[in-house]
């Protein structure tokens, strides 16, 4: 009765409330949206800008023949992007093979006077011919030199790109500097990137070619870490050659890697600097490990914890 007398109603002050708390709700769910949708499109933005970054940031290193092979002819079209190839396996042949003797890797002339320090040069090839023993392992047994073998690998290394020493530590120094107060370093600095190309093949016991690669790649600003080296970015992707070639050997599949392939209890060891499952690669050393790691984190030249070749190791 007051209500009608005075004209005043607490419907409508009631209402309001229930209005105005509705609209509230559906602001905040509005602002929820636009700040998911904000996540959405800044996640969606550094995606694009790391595959620009790559896109940009990669030394293009061209394939490159030196007649190191027996025969060119068989080799497929050009294949990949980061790392480039052409290759030829004879499958059938390959399933068959269960021994490899790897002949260690030789540099072309053109290749080596790329670096002015010879020491530097046979890192990277000595780093070729561990990868090639190591990943290969796996697959088939490495015998030591005048053994017989099903099967013959060896490698060339054709070009090296050399990297630029003063820009590697200088994108270093921004990187650590910068990681210091953000998750993440900052890129490398897309000027200055080296590379490495290679040819290799694999022959029987009669001089047959059962499998070739030509080879290249390519240091890029995200995925190559910096080192402080005329060799840093050769030395950085010597290491994938190895794997490609292993796998063209073992499953006609170079440059597949699965993201969630487990290494075997042999991979871990060796990766780690320990024995290598078969005596034969001991005469490349073993492989960096921890040190290493630490090393690639820093951006030290290889020379500083790989100690290249075992020469004192048993062949015979």
């Amino acid at each position: 009765m007051v209500a009608l007398l005075t004209g005043k109603s607490t419907f409508d002050k009631q209402s309001m409330g229930f209005y105005g708390d509705s609209l509230a709700r559906r602001q905040a769910r509005k602002s929820s949206a636009l700040r998911f949708s904000d996540l959405f499109h800044l996640v969606l933005t550094g995606v694009c800008l790391t595959g620009l970054f790559i896109q940009t940031g990669c030394t293009s290193v061209p394939l490159t023949y030196t007649g190191s092979v027996s025969s060119y002819e068989r080799l497929g079209p050009e294949r990949g992007h980061f790392a480039r190839s052409r290759t030829f396996a004879d499958p059938a042949f390959l399933q068959q093979v269960r021994s490899v003797n790897i002949v260690p890797t030789i540099v072309s002339p053109a290749a080596s006077a790329q670096v002015s320090d010879a020491n530097d040069v046979k890192l990277v090839s000595n780093f070729i011919d561990r990868s090639l023993c190591n990943a290969m392992s796996g697959r088939f047994a490495i015998v030591m030199p005048g053994e017989p073998a099903d099967l013959t690998v060896q490698a060339t290394v054709t070009n090296i790109v050399k990297t630029e020493k003063a820009v590697a530590g200088f994108s270093k120094a921004v990187s650590l500097g910068t990681s210091a107060f953000l998750p993440v370093g900052v890129p490398r600095l897309p000027v200055g990137l080296g590379g490495l190309a290679v040819e290799a093949e694999a022959v029987d016991a009669g001089g047959k070619q059962r499998a070739a690669m030509v080879w290249s790649k390519g240091a890029n600003v995200i995925t190559t870490s910096a080192r402080v080296s005329e060799v840093g970015d050769a030395y950085g992707v010597a290491g994938r050659f190895g794997k490609d070639f292993a796998d063209l050997l073992a499953e006609d599949r170079p440059g597949h890697h699965p993201l969630l392939q487990m290494p075997s209890n042999d991979g871990i060891r060796t990766a780690l600097g320990g024995k290598p499952k078969y005596a034969s690669c001991e005469r490349f050393g073993r492989a960096t490990g921890v040190n290493g790691f630490v090393a690639d984190l820093l951006g030290t030249p290889p020379s500083w914890v790989d100690k290249g070749a075992n020469n004192t190791a048993n062949t015979f």
